[in-house]
């Protein structure tokens, strides 16, 4: 795997948004940056062919406005061109696999069309190797002000082992030095309902339960990354709502996507899918077994 942050961009303002987003996370974590365009027809063009008539011309603008940018943002961030001729799926899935992570610009939908339509994004993350962070043109990509203290949120289901997820959020709040909420949302049975409303002490058996597991799966990340401070909330919700709303004023929100799913079973979960178009900041996916 490289040390590089790979970043696509197509001259969308989603995509420069991701750039910059990507820039400033290359360099937090001391890596490099890797501008990628995709673009099927690129070919060599004759030494002293004039721009009118470069089949190239467009793809090769798009990358060097967006390395022009982030120059200016960032001088001394090592920054690299990666022109490929492939399709967007097919170069950004190989990138993918060899870098530190992905990031994508990615289109706002409404809550109607979010739930039909589909973009390379979205295939990208069902099938990507590492982490694929999603950002869309309106979040900030600037570093938070000082006055506000920001914070990573991470969403855990608490089935199964989720090693890689956790890594990534640990080290991405230590590297941000924010802290880190770990988020797990889980709908009351039908048991905890009574005519009334809701059985106080079946929710709160409930809880208790949820926040023992939560804290009993934490424990050994608490005592590698001793630096990061973890705030456990348990929310007796769904857990898409849960999260939604816990990313509402955080820099970063991070969950799973399970490599090993049933044969008939989308690639992509209803908590990720749903986090991905709803949450208002960048999402990170993280595959994990």
């Amino acid at each position: 795997m490289e040390q590089v942050v790979t970043v696509g961009v197509d001259g969308s303002p989603e995509s420069l948004t991701a750039a910059r987003w990507a820039a400033d996370e290359a360099r937090r974590r001391k890596l490099t940056l890797r501008l990628l365009h995709a673009w099927p027809l690129l070919a060599p063009a004759p030494v002293g062919t004039p721009p009118e008539v470069d089949q190239n011309y467009w793809a090769k603008r798009i990358v060097h406005d967006a390395q022009t940018d982030i120059r200016e943002r960032y001088p001394g961030l090592p920054v690299v061109e990666d022109l490929v001729a492939a399709d967007a799926a097919t170069a950004l899935l190989s990138a993918a696999a060899q870098s530190r992570m992905l990031v994508l610009g990615s289109r706002g939908l409404t809550h109607a069309e979010s739930f039909f339509l589909g973009d390379i994004s979205m295939e990208v993350v069902a099938r990507a190797e590492q982490p694929v962070v999603l950002v869309r043109a309106g979040m900030s990509e600037e570093p938070a002000p000082a006055t506000r203290e920001g914070s990573v949120v991470v969403g855990l289901s608490l089935h199964g082992p989720c090693d890689s997820l956790l890594r990534f959020a640990f080290d991405t709040a230590a590297v941000h030095d924010v802290p880190l909420h770990a988020v797990h949302g889980r709908s009351l049975p039908v048991q905890a309902y009574v005519p009334w409303g809701v059985d106080p002490d079946v929710t709160q058996a409930i809880t208790e339960d949820v926040e023992k597991q939560l804290s009993e799966t934490l424990r050994p990340w608490l005592k590698e990354f001793p630096g990061v401070r973890v705030v456990e909330n348990v929310q007796l919700e769904s857990p898409a709502r849960a999260l939604v709303h816990a990313a509402s004023s955080s820099d970063l929100l991070v969950i799973g996507r399970r490599t090993q799913r049933p044969t008939l079973a989308p690639r992509l979960g209803n908590v990720a899918h749903a986090a991905a178009h709803h949450a208002a900041c960048p999402v990170a996916i993280v595959p994990h077994d």
